[in-house]
């Protein structure tokens, strides 16, 4: 009896099992979504930084958007130009035409330039000095220079200079928003390339209020609207503010005759600083 009942036990199980196996091996095939095979292929072919900056959330998703045809190849911004022709020479698609943007930021009052109110000694970050009273600076809209945007950047494309500034690297940035989203002041912002004329000051005082602050503030004297052409710069809200849809018609004549300094053209010594520090990463 015991042996019968244990052997009725071990075939009403098992039965049991093979039932619902089945019902599993009916529901899978019923259920199962076809993935196009080539999505694995392309997301080798693809960085792997994962750094959202072709706005999808990873390169698995990158990749599938690619196949699909809903972006292009050249939509991911850290692939060199012969990478992104492989994955159009694989799937036989256009490798398309992005606008590079890299991040840029709008302040120049490093420790040289701009006055303190205080000394901060709490945690080694701008996001906890911002809490504290708007951190140290006595310009409410400046850096905070304790590289939060440093340690945020993924490809180190940014870094820490002598005067407590962050540099951006170009050549490195793919515009991946690590750097906005982490600054607490916002003073990172994504701008394509070929915008070179740039405001590098968000302090909303006027005239002398400004400079008080900051030697490289913008003091709304209006001398770069002048020498701009017609409607690329206005001043709205005690800040020289420049009209991109212009883009054509900035030039470096706009910051010729500015006193302090505060609207730049992007070339020159940055560019040459970011290329020298991007060789040491290299060597």
């Amino acid at each position: 009896m015991t042996g019968n009942a244990i052997l009725d036990s071990a075939l009403v199980l098992g039965g049991v099992g093979l039932f619902f196996g089945f019902l599993i091996a009916l529901a899978n095939k019923k259920l199962q979504v076809w993935e196009d095979p080539r999505i694995d292929d392309v997301e080798e072919l693809l960085p792997g930084t994962n750094c959202g900056a072709c706005g999808s959330p990873g390169c698995r998703a990158f990749a599938e958007a690619v196949v699909s045809g809903s972006n292009k190849p050249s939509d991911c911004t850290v692939m060199g130009q012969e990478d992104v022709d492989d994955v159009a020479n694989y799937l036989g698609v256009d490798a398309g035409e992005a606008t590079k943007r890299v991040a840029r930021l709008l302040c120049a009052g490093g420790k040289a330039e701009a006055a303190r109110n205080s000394d901060y000694a709490g945690f080694d970050t701008c996001k906890a000095a911002a809490a504290v009273a708007g951190g140290p600076k006595a310009c409410a809209w400046g850096c905070l220079g304790l590289a939060d945007c440093e340690d945020a950047c993924l490809l180190d494309a940014i870094y820490m200079n002598n005067n407590a500034l962050p540099v951006v690297i170009p050549e490195l940035c793919t515009a991946c928003n690590d750097c906005v989203v982490t600054c607490p002041k916002d003073i990172f912002v994504l701008m394509p390339i070929s915008q070179k004329l740039i405001v590098q000051c968000k302090n909303l005082l006027n005239g002398d209020a400004a400079e008080d602050l900051c030697s490289v503030a913008c003091n709304t004297c209006t001398k770069c609207v002048a020498d701009a052409e017609p409607g690329v710069i206005e001043i709205i809200d005690e800040l020289a503010v420049i009209n991109y849809e212009k883009n054509s018609l900035t030039d470096p004549k706009a910051i010729s005759r500015c006193p302090t300094g505060a609207i730049v053209w992007v070339e020159g010594q940055q560019f040459e600083e970011s290329k020298f520090e991007l060789e040491k990463k290299v060597v």
